[in-house]
C-alpha cells in the first residue's frame, strides 16, 4: 500500500494515568515512523502529561478552553498529515497493523470521508466497566435506546440502528447514510480525511456528533467505511463513581452547549419528545422505572459474552437515567459549561 501523512490529534487535561499507553500503541504500529505525526493538545495539566507526550516526541499545543471539543481544533490547525485520526488520551490501538487497515480502505474508496473500527476491543484483564463499554459498543446506555450507537452491541447484534446501505467488502463495510440521519460516528479512533476535517478549524469546538451531519445537511449523503477491526476504550475501569462523572459532565456540557451555541445543530437529541428519539427515550424511563428489562438485557448479553460486567448495567442505565433527570430539570442553571478546573482523567 501506499504510506500518506497521518496526523493522530490527542486532547488531554491530567491525562498521565492513561496517556502512556496510548501512546505506546502509536509507537509499535507497523507504518513508517517519519509518516506518524502525533499533535497533543494539552488544557493545562498539572500532573506529568507533558512529559509523558514529550517522551514520544509528541507535538505539544495549549489548549486555552480545555475541553476534548477544544483541543481537536487546536491540534487540526496544525495538522500536517493527509489523513487526520482522532484519538483520545484513553485510547489503545489493540495492535500494530491499526494504522494500515484503517488507511488502506480510505485509498481504494476516494467517496469515503473517513473510517472507524466496527467495535471496541473487548480486553479480559480490564475493569468491567471498560468491558462493559466494550461489550454494549458505547460509553452511554442511553444511546442504546436511541439506536444511533456507532459501535458492535452484544445485546442487539447490531453496529448501529440508524438506516444506512451497506456493502461487505471482505476487510471492511462500506456504509452510506441519507436522509434518516447519522450515528455518533466521530471519536475514539476515527480517521478523516485532512480535506475534509479541516473545514472545521475555524470553530472554537469540534464535536463528533456534528462532524458528519454537517456534511450530510450539505450534500444529502455521506459515505463511510468501517473497519472489522477494534480499538481500546479505557473508560472509567472499575471506578463506579467516575462513571456517574462522566455522565454529569456529558449532560452538563450537552445543556449547555445545546442553549449557549444557537448556530450548531444536533443530529439528534436527548430530550427531543415527538422527535425520531422520542420512543427510544420512552423506552429507557419504563426501563429504568421498572428494572426488570434491563436485568433481561444483562441476562441476554451474557448469554452471549460470558462476562460478569454484565452485572453493571441495571446500574449504568440508573446512573444514567438519575444523572440526566436531574440535570435537565435543574437546566435553566447551566449558564457556563462545566468547570475543568480540577479534573483528572
Amino acid at each position: 500500500m501506499q504510506y500518506p501523512r497521518i496526523s493522530i490529534l490527542i486532547p488531554t487535561l491530567n491525562a498521565a494515568s492513561v496517556l502512556e499507553e496510548c501512546l505506546k500503541s502509536i509507537s509499535l504500529q507497523d507504518y513508517p515512523k517519519d509518516l506518524i505525526e502525533i499533535i497533543v493538545a494539552d488544557g493545562g495539566s498539572s500532573d506529568n502529561t507533558r512529559e509523558i507526550a514529550g517522551k514520544y516526541q509528541a507535538t505539544i499545543v495549549e489548549n486555552p478552553l480545555k475541553t476534548a471539543e477544544s483541543g481537536k481544533v487546536v491540534a487540526l490547525k496544525k495538522a500536517s498529515g493527509e489523513f487526520i485520526a482522532l484519538i483520545d488520551s484513553d485510547n489503545i490501538l489493540p495492535d500494530g497493523a491499526w494504522i494500515r487497515q484503517m488507511i488502506g480502505p480510505l485509498l481504494a474508496h476516494d467517496e469515503a470521508l473517513g473510517s472507524e473500527p466496527l467495535s471496541y476491543t473487548w480486553r479480559a484483564t480490564d475493569g468491567f466497566i471498560t468491558r462493559y463499554c466494550a461489550l454494549i459498543g458505547m460509553n452511554d446506555p442511553l444511546v442504546m435506546f436511541l439506536g444511533n450507537y456507532d459501535r458492535m452491541n452484544l445485546i442487539t447484534g447490531k453496529w448501529t440502528e440508524t438506516p444506512h446501505e451497506e456493502k461487505d467488502c471482505g476487510a471492511y463495510l462500506m456504509v452510506k447514510f441519507g436522509k434518516d440521519g447519522i450515528p455518533t460516528i466521530g471519536a475514539n479512533g476515527v480517521v478523516f480525511r485532512a480535506g475534509f476535517l479541516k473545514q472545521f478549524q475555524d470553530v472554537d469546538y469540534l464535536f463528533d456528533i456534528d462532524i458528519l451531519s454537517h456534511e450530510l445537511r450539505s450534500k444529502g449523503v455521506v459515505n463511510f467505511i468501517k473497519t472489522k477491526n477494534g480499538i481500546v476504550h479505557t473508560f472509567c475501569e472499575n471506578d463506579v463513581g467516575k462513571f456517574a462523572r462522566k455522565q454529569k459532565r456529558r449532560i452538563v456540557d450537552y445543556l449547555y452547549f445545546r442553549k449557549s451555541k444557537s448556530t450548531r445543530e444536533f443530529n439528534w437529541d436527548y430530550f427531543n419528545i415527538g422527535g425520531s428519539s422520542s420512543w427510544g427515550l420512552i423506552k429507557f424511563v419504563i426501563y429504568c422505572v421498572t428494572l426488570v428489562p434491563l436485568i433481561l438485557q444483562a441476562i441476554k448479553g451474557f448469554i452471549k459474552k460470558r462476562d460478569t460486567a454484565w452485572l453493571f448495567h441495571p446500574l449504568a442505565c440508573e446512573i444514567t437515567f438519575f444523572v440526566y433527570a436531574w440535570h435537565k430539570i435543574f437546566s435553566f442553571l447551566y449558564k457556563e459549561q462545566m468547570s475543568r478546573k480540577n479534573w483528572k482523567q
